[in-house]
């Protein structure tokens, strides 16, 4: 039994509480993570463009709390 791809993406608080009640089959709390910033996403459960929308906003916030240097050698101040 093969089990569906999924991914863990951080997301605003507020934002991954509404994802888990708009999609309870797809997006659950952080597998092994912080549950109230993460989320484990289904990637076959929800459509493509929001995934997209998800993990770019994921990104954005992980690179965000990184410290400058960091930042910097992303060519993302």
């Amino acid at each position: 039994d093969a089990r569906p791809l999924t991914v863990n993406l951080k997301c605003d608080p507020d934002e991954a509480v509404r994802l888990r009640e708009e999609h309870p089959a797809a997006i659950v709390p952080g597998w092994h993570m912080n549950k109230r910033h993460w989320n484990t996403v289904t990637v076959s459960g929800i459509p493509d463009k929001l995934l997209r929308e998800l993990i770019e906003d994921s990104y954005d916030l992980v690179v965000a709390g990184l410290p400058k240097a960091e930042r910097l050698k992303l060519d993302r101040p």
